[in-house]
C-alpha cells in the first residue's frame, strides 16, 4: 500500500495535468470569443494568450498546492512542531 506523501504526489501530479488541460481550453475558447468581436492583430493574440494562461494555472496551481499540503500530512507536522513549541512556554 501507498503511503500518504506518495498518494498525494500522484493525485497532484494528475490534478496538474488536469489544471493545463483546462488552462489551454480556456485560451482557446477566449481567443475564439475575441475572434468573435473584431480582428485580432498579433500583439493582442500573444498577451491574451500568456495573460489568460498564467492567470488561470497561477491561481488553480495554488489551490492544488494547498490542497496537496493537507493530503500529503505537510499541515500536520507544521501543527504539531508548533503545539511542541507552545507547550514547552
Amino acid at each position: 500500500m501507498r503511503s500518504r506523501r506518495e498518494q498525494a504526489r500522484r493525485d497532484f501530479k494528475r490534478m496538474l495535468l488536469v489544471i493545463l488541460a483546462i488552462s489551454v481550453v480556456m485560451v482557446f475558447a477566449v481567443l475564439w470569443w475575441m475572434s468573435t468581436q473584431g480582428e485580432l492583430k498579433l500583439h493582442m493574440v500573444i498577451a491574451t494568450i500568456i495573460g489568460v494562461f498564467v492567470s488561470v494555472l497561477l491561481g488553480t496551481g495554488l489551490m492544488a498546492l494547498a490542497f496537496f499540503s493537507d493530503k500529503s500530512g505537510h499541515d500536520d507536522d507544521v501543527t504539531g512542531a508548533t503545539r511542541d513549541r507552545d507547550e514547552t512556554k
